[in-house]
């Protein structure tokens, strides 16, 4: 064992590791949307790579839920149902909670001085009615949250969940709140970690993910309804 401060090898990332983050960036962002079909000869042909690590990286993708496999079909994007949207909020709220009361038990400043400029740019995205740049900085600010904790293993839970929440939000697009309700949401949790007041905070958050299932929820039974009175 060495000794600590001494320089070691660089752990070398494998090609399907690679390819599963560019994968993974695709199904984040929508460049492959969900319910889209993974051809192995167009990706590795598209990503530059040989069949043997697009199919590692696609079996990763398959056990962390974003791909689903067909016998006899191939792989698909996974597409979120009701259920899944809750269960996605549900996790990143428990990720959350433990998260908060990580801050208020030892690192409210540290917590302060990273979200105060999380959330003046989430103002700013908010002042220009931007959606795509609100919902970026909404992630950002709860990124920045969960970092806030010190706790890597919260951490490593809030990116697995990371992908997902951006496919939700991708949906909510239309359902996003309005630029200074979402901005007075976010402004009151900060306000709760400066004033120091832990009940109020983890109500705020739990108040906060479970508005945003029933927002996307909603979203999604009134366009169900709406194509059934179409094929009527």
């Amino acid at each position: 064992m060495s000794a600590p401060g001494q320089l070691r090898p660089v752990p070398r990332r494998s090609t399907a590791e690679l390819i599963a983050d560019q994968l993974r960036a695709a199904i984040m962002y929508g460049s492959l949307s969900p319910g889209d079909q993974l051809g192995e000869a167009d990706l590795a042909g598209r990503l530059g790579v040989s069949r043997g690590p697009l199919r590692e990286a696609m079996q990763r993708l398959v056990q962390e839920g974003l791909l689903r496999s067909e016998r006899h079909r191939g792989l698909f994007v996974r597409e979120l149902t009701p259920d899944d949207v809750r269960d996605v909020y549900v996790a990143r709220l428990a990720v959350e909670r433990t998260a908060c009361e990580l801050i208020m038990r030892g690192n409210r400043g540290e917590a302060v001085a990273r979200l105060t400029p999380a959330l003046d740019r989430l103002a700013r995205a908010a002042a220009a009615a931007d959606r795509h740049a609100m919902s970026e900085a909404d992630q950002e600010f709860h990124e920045t949250l969960v970092s806030c904790s010190g706790n890597s293993r919260l951490e490593r839970m809030a990116r697995t969940l990371l992908v997902e929440t951006r496919m939700c939000l991708t949906v909510m697009q239309d359902v996003y709140p309005e630029p200074e309700e979402l901005l007075e949401e976010h402004r009151r949790i900060l306000d709760a970690i400066v004033e120091g007041e832990e009940n109020r905070l983890l109500g705020l958050i739990e108040t906060h993910m479970l508005d945003t299932v029933d927002r996307i929820n909603g979203e999604t039974a009134d366009e169900a309804t709406a194509e059934d009175e179409t094929s009527d």
